[in-house]
């Protein structure tokens, strides 16, 4: 896990003073640090906007079907940042949908709102999961203490509510700022120069690979500095309840005139996050199909992701396995610093990722460069923390006296794990290797630089043929990802466990 730290950190200390310092402090770092925190904050306004009534509506009103309308909200996670990037470009345009069928002339989505709007109707889900369960959790008797002391509902959700909600908040605000930070392929796609961007054209363009290094621990610092905010933000904050009694759920709060403008919010969430992707990928392959050639590549393009993502998620439970293990029947500073390591990968950037993978194969593995064992590599480092959290649930719920009755028969330690503890992990490492699998499936920043060349997986296909203006082209790979990706929402949705009455 430190080999990325290490190589990026030697990459770019190979800089001579006098270049090092017009390369740190050069005005467009500046004008790409803007870029970036303006699309961050853009994000997150637009997500707090889709999220935050979205979920009340779901929690605290009487709206009807609101199961549907969970499952709903959780179905923009089966269409990644640059399908909903696809998606949009494919709006308007002299080619677009709005001119070739309604002969709207519209001027094509791209730039700052494009890549806005793109992650936003992508990432929304992370917040909306988070304040959903933070609604539902809370002590109801708080707001009817204060209604009882003169507040109006809204002093009520300004002063009580939102208080009780900002560790959720800021929980779905660092994991899709992180997200944002290191998108590669919805913001290239909109042509908008955040970090991400300028380190690809960096690396890819001009072939300066030392300012490429400095840009990307730019990308790591500021990545670090969303992780440091949040622990302050939340340190010393106690939001339980400490007095007498049991907290009860909320009362349903009649929306009478107010049902009509929420249906008409919610229709427009959920057309712009699932019905334009549908809309956009329906028309690019059904009205105006592209060759038979581009469906018959679809299938072998689909095998050649899952080639790599399969051996990506066997090695990657295989290296969660005895750590889990170890933090949990062996705690102690060491395994807890061995685990705490495992998010280093999860938490880089993934253009700082790969980028520092091309540093060390360069350098120290040159065997290992352009071959597909180093995008697998890579893919496990990145997905390493994900897989940890079925496998380490699966030994919490693993009782020990099952392992010191084997110990009692005379089993040793060996024989133990794979006999008797191996046995009831195996539902928590499918579930590793499944998050894993479809993770790496949809995965594009570290498979564009670092798979071998000529090899494209679905993912690839999609961003390569979209910058080309190739749309048409480009639908039915961006089909096959969203059919796909849906496997992963079913995934999230029953781990979730949304339970009708909620």
């Amino acid at each position: 896990m430190i080999i990325p730290l290490l190589y990026l950190f030697l990459r770019a200390g190979q800089a001579e003073p006098d270049q090092l310092m017009e390369l740190v402090f050069r005005p467009r770092n500046f004008q790409l640090l803007l870029n970036t925190l303006a699309l961050a904050g853009g994000v997150l306004f637009i997500c707090t906007f889709l999220a935050l009534p979205l979920a009340w509506l779901v929690t605290r009103s009487d709206i009807r079907a609101k199961r549907l309308l969970t499952i709903m909200a959780v179905v923009p996670l089966a269409v990644p940042g640059y399908v909903m990037a696809y998606a949009l470009l494919g709006v308007g345009g002299n080619l677009g949908v709005l001119s070739q069928v309604f002969g709207i002339q519209v001027q094509n989505i791209s730039g700052y709102w494009g890549a806005v709007w793109a992650l936003a109707l992508y990432t929304f889900p992370y917040i909306f999961l988070n304040l959903r369960a933070a609604l539902l959790g809370l002590d109801t008797s708080l707001e009817e203490s204060a209604q009882s002391l003169g507040y109006s509902r809204a002093e009520v959700f300004r002063k009580i509510m939102l208080p009780h909600l900002m560790p959720a908040l800021l929980a779905g605000y660092l994991v899709v700022g992180l997200y944002v930070l290191g998108d590669f392929g919805a913001v290239a796609l909109m042509r908008y120069e955040a970090f991400s961007y300028a380190i690809f054209t960096q690396y890819s363009g001009a072939f300066d690979r030392i300012y490429a290094a400095w840009l990307s621990i730019m990308l790591l610092v500021l990545a670090a500095s969303f992780l440091v905010m949040e622990a302050y933000l939340l340190k010393r904050k106690r939001l339980a309840s400490v007095g007498s009694g049991v907290a009860r759920s909320a009362a349903p709060q009649r929306l009478g005139k107010l049902a009509l403008p929420a249906w008409i919010y919610i229709g427009f969430v959920f057309a712009a996050s699932i019905g334009l992707p549908i809309a956009m990928l329906s028309y690019w392959v059904i009205v105006v199909p592209p060759d038979i050639s581009v469906f018959l590549q679809v299938p072998w393009t689909f095998l050649r992701s899952a080639a790599a993502a399969a051996p990506a998620a066997v090695l990657a439970a295989t290296m969660a396995l005895p750590v889990c293990y170890l933090s949990v029947r062996y705690p102690s500073r060491l395994t807890s610093a061995i685990e705490q390591s495992t998010y280093i990968g999860y938490a880089l950037p993934p253009l700082t990722l790969a980028l520092a993978m091309v540093f060390f194969a360069l350098q120290t593995a040159y065997f290992f460069y352009q071959t597909l064992g180093l995008l697998i590599f890579a893919w496990t480092l990145a997905t390493l923390a994900l897989a940890m959290g079925p496998i380490r649930s699966a030994i919490i719920q693993t009782r020990p006296n099952t392992e010191e009755a084997a110990y009692s028969l005379g089993y040793g330690p060996v024989s133990t794990f794979f006999y008797v503890v191996f046995p009831r992990l195996r539902r928590g490492i499918l579930a590793s290797l499944a998050l894993v699998f479809l993770f790496c499936m949809k995965e594009l920043p570290i498979t564009f630089l670092l798979a071998p060349t000529g090899y494209s997986t679905l993912a690839v296909t999609v961003f390569s043929r979209t910058s080309e203006g190739l749309m048409a082209e480009a639908a039915p790979f961006a089909a096959a990802i969203v059919l796909f990706s849906g496997l992963s929402v079913g995934m999230v949705l029953n781990r979730e466990k949304i339970k009708g009455s909620q």
